[in-house]
């Protein structure tokens, strides 16, 4: 029973793609606050990948980063209540 616990506790956080660019001070400070409170994500620098740049567009309907993807639910800009909100985030 403790090992179904652990796989549920572990289903909780959703999925999250972070669209971004090298130079994006919002972004650096997304991710930065993603790894505060231990939210694992996946990066993609659209700067170097113009299908993720496309993916992104089409995702956001926005060329301007970041974009988060939370669960299929789309963040444009680092978005912290919003944010909060999606991952369940408290004390912020």
């Amino acid at each position: 029973m403790a090992r179904k616990e652990t796989t549920d506790r572990k289903k909780k956080q959703p999925r999250v793609i972070i669209f971004t660019t090298p130079t994006c001070t919002y972004c650096n400070a997304a991710k930065r606050y993603l790894r505060q409170n231990r939210i694992k994500f996946r990066e993609v620098d659209v700067s170097r990948d113009q299908a993720a740049a496309r993916d992104m567009m089409r995702r956001s309907g926005s060329m301007g980063v970041p974009v988060l993807d939370i669960g299929g639910k789309i963040v444009r800009g680092f978005d912290r209540p919003k944010i909060d909100e999606l991952l369940n985030i408290k004390g912020h």
